[in-house]
């Protein structure tokens, strides 16, 4: 007699999930707690309206019992945010050589609050307004520090590895001390550099990529060793040359400064005549970066610090052949970090790895989005000091998860066709795709429509399937 009650192989990326689930195991101090962390997750993949944790319940269809334990999660030490992060990270070293430097990118981010009273909240600046009329949000403030994937095909994706806090003196006291957006970035670098060292990664070098908020004194001095910086920088910063060795030796301290260099913008009008031009690959294209490098030179105030200056020129390029669109993008101006090789300051990188890894910043950005607006990063409600921040925490780290999953085993643009008929698909998959993607894996639905559908008469699957889709109904209420 057939066995009807044997469960079909997962696909692969179900399966991909749940070894990595495997994988953080040891970052849990129960067993019971880490069932419940796995219930979550999926929970979070089913829940159609806001993310909380009441409606990931309501997903699995826990609508009886005590949920206590499960909101104990949270609130509780059950599990290190740390024990997370270094557990994720050893993950994705396999997909870097360890010839080549480990990428990462720093960007700081707000989780609005509309409570006056949330542990870690404070006022900051809404960047939702316009420049020339800024206003102020609640708000908890955050360290995004993430892994961009190797490119394929001018494709990137930025996978987050820590959300560490970065709250205001001001802020409301949360369990996390306050600190500065640059004070948590040179945390996470430090943390990164430990992580590569202890992996027995010690030669590797860490390439950092930063926004000009970064550019601080305070940082650069106390950068790890073998961590190279790349940061935007401000078209007027007072840069120098470095001072050239005396003739003769005599006496007195030697001077720190060179001549005084010209501002970063200043290069712009310069009349050079020249500027090298590098194509660099963006998405599946190829974009010409017209740029000049000038160096070494140190920052005022910095002088033991050798820089680099990239200065990338605005571009004016067509986006719409039909309409004959074009895009502006004003010129750019970057710090990088100057090593001391064959007896002289050089470049830690080629500058057509530079320039690449320079537009695929943007990429954080994105993550950005796609964690508030998809995931609901920030919409889980917690008041006790602890939830407070590791329910953002947590939610990053689901959103990495799974996005690590969906890249083990699509890569970046061998992912699923759409299920419109008119257009198959952009050549890198979405965040879309990767959610319908699971739910169909997970429910055998092809993009999920919560729709009476017809049926067939194996009563065994379809008790399964009205069920699943029982649960669907109390997660899209908004609570």
């Amino acid at each position: 007699m057939k066995d009807i009650t044997a469960q079909p192989e997962l696909p692969p990326l179900v399966r991909s999930v749940f070894q990595l689930l495997q994988a953080h195991r040891p970052a849990f101090h129960q067993g019971r707690a880490y069932q419940r962390a796995v219930g979550l997750v999926f929970g979070e993949i089913f829940s159609f309206g806001r993310h909380t944790l009441t409606q990931s319940l309501l997903a699995l269809g826990i609508t009886d019992g005590d949920w206590s334990a499960w909101y104990r999660l949270l609130s509780r030490p059950r599990f290190e945010e740390g024990a997370l992060a270094d557990r994720l990270f050893r993950e994705t070293l396999p997909h870097v050589p360890a010839t080549e430097p480990y990428c990462v990118a720093i960007d700081g981010t707000s989780i609005h609050r509309s409570s006056l009273k949330m542990p870690g909240s404070s006022w900051l600046k809404d960047t939702r307004f316009s420049a020339f009329r800024p206003g102020i949000h609640r708000a908890q403030r955050f360290l995004h520090g993430a892994w961009p994937t190797p490119l394929q095909e001018g494709f990137s994706r930025a996978i987050p590895l820590r959300f560490l806090p970065a709250f205001p003196p001001k802020a409301i006291p949360a369990e996390a001390p306050a600190r500065r957006e640059w004070e948590a970035g040179l945390a996470f670098l430090a943390w990164v550099r430990a992580g590569l060292d202890a992996a027995g990664r010690g030669p590797q070098s860490v390439l950092a990529l930063a926004d000009g908020g970064f550019d601080v004194l305070d940082l650069w001095r106390g950068l790890p060793e073998r961590v190279i910086l790349v940061v935007r920088t401000a078209r007027n910063r007072r840069l120098f040359w470095l001072p050239k060795a005396p003739a003769q030796p005599g006496p007195g301290r030697p001077p720190s400064y060179g001549e005084r260099a010209p501002h970063p913008a200043d290069w712009l009008h310069a009349g050079l005549r020249h500027w090298p031009t590098q194509p660099v690959p963006v998405r599946g294209k190829s974009i010409q970066m017209r740029y000049q490098v000038f160096g070494p030179v140190v920052r005022e105030d910095l002088p033991e610090r050798p820089l680099f200056l990239i200065v990338v020129k605005g571009m004016h390029r067509l986006v719409g052949k039909k309409k004959r669109t074009y895009k502006h993008k004003g010129p750019s101006f970057y710090l990088v970090s100057a090593i001391h090789q064959a007896g002289q300051w050089q470049l830690p990188l080629p500058i057509p790895d530079l320039l690449t890894w320079l537009w695929q910043r943007w990429e954080i950005e994105v993550a950005h989005r796609e964690m508030k607006s998809g995931l609901g990063v920030g919409e889980k409600q917690c008041w006790n000091p602890r939830a407070a921040v590791v329910s953002v925490q947590w939610s990053v780290w689901v959103y990495a998860l799974l996005l690590l999953a969906g890249y083990r085993t699509w890569g970046l643009c061998g992912g699923p066709a759409t299920p419109a008929r008119w257009w198959p698909g952009a050549k890198r998959w979405s965040f879309t795709t990767l959610w319908r993607s699971y739910r169909a894996a997970l429910w055998g639905h092809r993009g999920f429509r919560a729709l009476w559908t017809g049926t067939g008469d194996n009563w065994w699957k379809k008790e399964t399937w009205l069920a699943a889709l029982e649960n669907s109904i109390p997660a899209a209420a908004r609570i």
